[in-house]
């Protein structure tokens, strides 16, 4: 919590006596950062903004769901996103008949895989969860529409299952289409979401026979796993897949920000929130690296600065700076991230009961985008090539037309004091005076739950309320200044994200 103090200044300006009052804070100020537009560089693909994940399938047949999928797709052009459940019950996939013979449904699935597509969205095909009557016990998950995480009875069932439910694609939308997604085998399987025992054992059981299943209908599918939480088991993963010659065409993980040292890194260290994720994807990468399959591609199919819904986070400007800040240190380290989640059009904890609760997604209920939102808004004009420089809260980039475009942020983890900062910019072989264009996320800047409280934190929002919501707290047009002898002096307050193109 920031303390500030009131001054009361009195102004004479032509016979008119103005008293204003205004807080002052503690300013830190930093270090000049240098920004030469000729040093060295590298590609900066947008890895964090090419998937997003969702709750589980059923939820994308709601025109809510697909409303909110069509914002973030208008602000990052993402193309695919991951969702649970894509075989449970609710879909009605998977039936039997009095004899026990397997009858197959996909009627739901087509129109969950049409909507996407429609979108101009791929899905990464998460095959989960088990069916009932295929399943061995009917252990559920402790969600709230509960899905059963046992492994099958039968395997030749369940083979037959994925290799039908992988042919019935490829026969609805060709192979072309169907070879550019992606499989991913399970759901966390080293945590809850997974009853077999031992679990790596049987993960691999069970992993071993879908991926053979999935290529049983076309070679040309990609398939990966082990889709585990903190960071598990990616490296066991690739060396059983290399000593059994299973197919296995990538890699994924997931972590959290308020994951443990203990659970990821089997150490008592403190990690801090804005550290912990990309100190685990490094973790992966270097044992990729090391592994027989060093090239292997990492997808780190879910994260986020929290898992618990705590509503200082997630739903907070707080999460401007994390992105930047995960994005600078995560470069060069993964294929694809995907932000856990795309929309609070989300069930797993039961029934939303109001907006702004710490749920996961950019946009909460009725619509309304969260700063994060607008942080993944502004940090999609960041070029294409990174340019070095020496402050870890300045990111430097080059777009296509030869604009720099930087990203620059005064990060402050939950529970931890800071103060606004005061950063010195200076530019090197750039016009001393060029234009320069900051837009921002901050307490003043796409903070809607700011205007929530204010508007006084209705449960259910009117649809007025909710479109004045989205109307005050868009971003506004961004500040137009001129570099000073090829100089900027750049404020930036708590949790405060400035992305800044020069021209």
């Amino acid at each position: 919590m920031r303390l500030a103090s009131v001054i009361k200044s009195v102004l004479c300006l032509a016979l008119v006596l103005v008293i204003s009052a205004a807080p002052v804070w503690p300013q830190s100020t930093s270090p000049t950062v240098t920004i030469d537009a000729n040093a060295p560089s590298h590609p900066l693909p947008h890895y964090w903004e090419q998937m997003f994940g969702s709750g589980r399938a059923i939820l994308t047949l709601r025109e809510s769901w697909r409303r909110d999928a069509r914002d973030v797709k208008q602000i990052t052009g993402f193309q695919y996103v991951r969702f649970h459940a894509i075989l449970q019950d609710d879909l009605g996939v998977y039936d039997e008949d009095k004899q026990g013979n397997p009858i197959y449904n996909f009627s739901y699935v087509d129109q969950v895989y049409d909507g996407l597509l429609a979108l101009g969205i791929k899905p990464f095909v998460e095959l989960s969860f088990m069916p009932k009557k295929l399943a061995s016990s009917q252990t559920p998950f402790a969600f709230w529409d509960q899905p059963i995480v046992s492994p099958p009875r039968d395997y030749s069932k369940w083979d037959a299952l994925i290799t039908a439910f992988c042919n019935h694609l490829i026969e609805r939308y060709g192979i072309d289409e169907v070879a550019s997604w992606y499989f991913e085998v399970w759901n966390e399987p080293n945590i809850d979401f997974w009853a077999g025992n031992p679990k790596q054992e049987t993960y691999f059981e069970l992993y071993d026979h879908t991926a053979q299943a999935v290529k049983a209908a076309n070679t040309r599918l990609r398939v990966g796993g082990p889709s585990t939480a903190q960071a598990a088991w990616v490296d066991t993963m690739i060396a059983h897949a290399v000593t059994r010659n299973i197919p296995l065409d990538f890699v994924s993980t997931h972590v959290y920000g308020n994951d443990t040292s203990q659970d990821v890194f089997k150490t008592d260290e403190r990690i801090p929130r804005d550290q912990m994720v990309c100190r685990a994807v490094k973790k992966v990468h270097d044992q990729i690296k090391a592994s027989q399959r060093p090239n292997m591609p990492l997808i780190w199919s879910e994260f986020n600065a929290a898992y618990d819904n705590d509503v200082r986070v997630t739903d907070t400007i707080y999460m401007g700076p994390f992105m930047a800040n995960t994005i600078s240190q995560c470069d060069g380290l993964v294929n694809i991230m995907s932000y856990w989640s795309v929309s609070d059009v989300f069930d797993e904890q039961g029934v939303v009961k109001q907006p702004f609760y710490g749920g996961f997604g950019l946009i909460a209920a009725g619509g309304i985008p969260k700063p994060a939102f607008f942080a993944f808004e502004l940090l999609h004009y960041l070029g294409d090539q990174r340019i070095a420089n020496s402050s870890s809260d300045v990111l430097v980039t080059k777009a296509k037309d030869g604009a720099l475009v930087l990203a620059a942020w005064n990060l402050v983890n939950p529970g931890d004091t800071g103060s606004p900062r005061t950063m010195q910019l200076e530019f090197k072989n750039v016009s001393p005076t060029a234009e320069v264009s900051i837009a921002r996320v901050d307490e003043q800047h796409g903070n809607s739950p700011a205007l929530y409280q204010k508007m006084g934190s209705p449960p259910y929002p009117t649809q007025a309320q909710a479109q004045e919501l989205r109307n005050e707290s868009g971003l506004r047009s961004p500040e137009i200044q001129h570099l000073s002898n090829g100089k900027l002096t750049l404020q930036l307050p708590v949790n405060g994200l400035a992305v800044i193109q020069v021209r």
